[in-house]
């Protein structure tokens, strides 16, 4: 008897179980084929080097129409509530979450838990009052024009004093160096000096260990990691002090430190730094913002302005140097704009970097800056939690719990959004006009399509990027400071991969030879 009842029970478990998985698999259709029990974590696996041009090719097959390019993935056993996840790309689905259901896609519960020891409730670890009330903050200091002028002092030492000084001397010993380094440390500092008015140099000759900036990227790390794993296992683990947690726990000892060295410095000397800005602010109640609420916050800046910045010039100097067309017309409309506003003099041209309103007349450059961050978007992929049921305008069902990823990465790859040449880098697309006179004579003029949520590398409704524009004068000023001086040459051998993070870092770094440019028939001074 007791046999028969064993056997009835696990029969009536597999049944349950057979018609679950033939139900999943019917609700699934769109997305990588099922296998039981482990869902479609084989091909998951089997794709994790290459996990964005896996997700861009199961988008492309849900049937490649302007009205259909969502897939859904099944992960059982994650963190994921109804074991899968929503991966979309249609500009239309994108819309629906970032603006007209912008309250019913929160960062959500697991990401804000994975983030808080690392972000707490800061900007881009929030939602809600405690969202709005920062983002109207910063939304006023990011207007002002003093924070415009304050970057550009950051960005233009950071470049006169280390960054040329750097290259001079691998041009002249001949040696190759790895530029995403370089530009890492340099946005690291750059962000480092506009938030906290402290200049780590972590952009020096001698690439020094900077504890902060170690510190803080293994605590990225170990807080992304979380991401990967169900609750209540990182938590387990973070209980026993093992593996990831107990480095992220180091790592945001000496974070901590260094922040509370940070806040007491502008405490006692206020600067037009940010984290001096938000100290004479008031919270929603009328009162000044708690010291760790404002080490959030500065943190949160901190981790948006350092890696997107840094990892889009990465990709943009490669895909430079790999169309040299392109690169000739970049260094030709650099030195138009220079000739108007130094001389014709070259000497003068590189004499110092550009000052933030010569980077302004820079326009085919922010066609092609924009163009690499459509084809490698500094975040691929972006998670949003979703808190009720809801039907995308595809007709895509999304319940409640579950997770809805928008590719960023595959939009830029999608025919039926940037039609067939969308592999190719061609930063025209981006202009009107013929482009035979400068900006100032009315030649370019920048012009992004039309449906805005066809490129979101900057994010796009209520949450789009506030340093959106010092980012584009940021990287244009980086960019003018290299082509303008160096031609940039691969070093023979040397691979450019994806790296499989939230990040789209390049895995082996970017090695280059760099060599004197020529302008006007003579080799660029340096001084």
């Amino acid at each position: 008897m007791d046999s028969i009842q064993i056997f009835l029970g696990m029969a009536a478990v597999i049944t349950a179980y057979m018609l679950w998985f033939s139900h999943l698999s019917r609700r699934l259709s769109t997305g990588p084929n099922l296998w039981p029990v482990v869902g479609s974590l084989p091909y998951l696996f089997n794709n994790q080097h290459r996990i964005h041009d896996w997700i861009a090719g199961n988008l492309r097959r849900t049937g490649g129409t302007a009205t259909y390019q969502t897939c859904t993935i099944a992960i059982p056993f994650l963190a994921f509530k109804q074991g899968f996840y929503t991966v979309t790309c249609h500009p239309k689905n994108i819309e629906h979450i970032l603006r007209t259901r912008f309250d019913n896609y929160p960062k959500g519960p697991q990401w804000q838990a994975a983030f808080h020891d690392l972000l707490g409730q800061g900007i881009f670890n929030s939602d809600g009052e405690t969202w709005l009330l920062q983002r109207k903050t910063a939304a006023l200091e990011f207007t002002t024009r003093t924070l415009r002028q304050a970057m550009n002092r950051w960005v233009n030492r950071t470049i006169r004093t280390r960054l040329w000084k750097i290259l001079e001397t691998a041009e002249n010993e001949k040696k190759p160096v790895d530029l995403q380094d370089l530009l890492l440390r340099l946005t690291f500092d750059n962000i480092c000096g506009l938030t906290f008015g402290k200049d780590p140099m972590t952009l020096s000759p001698d690439l020094p260990d900077n504890p902060f900036a170690s510190a803080f990227d293994s605590a990225t790390e170990s807080t992304l990691q979380r991401l990967l794993y169900p609750g209540f296992l990182w938590r387990l683990k973070k209980t026993f002090q093992v593996g990831a947690e107990k480095r992220l726990q180091k790592s945001l000892q000496v974070v901590e430190e260094y922040m509370s060295s940070a806040l007491n410095a502008r405490k006692e000397n206020p600067s037009d730094d940010l984290l001096s800005r938000f100290i004479n602010k008031k919270d929603q109640n009328g009162n000044a913002f708690a010291d760790d609420v404002l080490k959030r916050i500065a943190l949160n800046f901190v981790l948006a302005g350092r890696d997107t910045s840094s990892v889009a010039l990465s990709w943009f100097f490669w895909l430079v140097m790999n169309h040299p067309e392109i690169e000739a017309k970049i260094v030709d409309e650099i030195s138009t704009v220079l000739k108007q506003t130094r001389g014709d003099d070259p000497a003068k041209w590189v004499r110092d970097p550009l000052e933030f309103d010569e980077a302004d007349k820079l326009v085919y450059l922010k066609a092609a800056l924009a163009e690499t961050l459509r084809l490698y978007p500094s975040v691929p992929e972006d998670f949003k939690y979703v808190v009720n049921d809801d039907v995308l305008p595809d007709g895509t069902f999304v319940p409640a719990g579950s997770t809805v990823t928008y590719s960023i990465y595959s939009v830029g790859r999608m025919k039926t959004v940037w039609g067939e040449d969308c592999m190719e880098f061609r930063p025209e697309r981006w202009l009107s006009g013929s482009g035979s006179e400068s900006e100032s004579g009315g030649g370019y003029r920048f012009d992004p399509p039309k449906d805005g949520y066809k490129f979101v590398a900057f994010n796009a409704g209520p949450r789009t990027c506030l340093g959106k524009d010092l980012a584009y004068l940021q990287m244009k000023s980086v960019a003018s400071a290299v082509l303008l001086r160096y031609r940039l040459l691969a070093v023979p051998g040397h691979r450019v991969e994806q790296k499989m993070s939230l990040t789209l870092f390049m895995k082996n770094g970017l090695k280059v030879f760099v060599e004197p440019r020529e302008l006007n028939g003579g080799v660029a001074a340096c001084a």
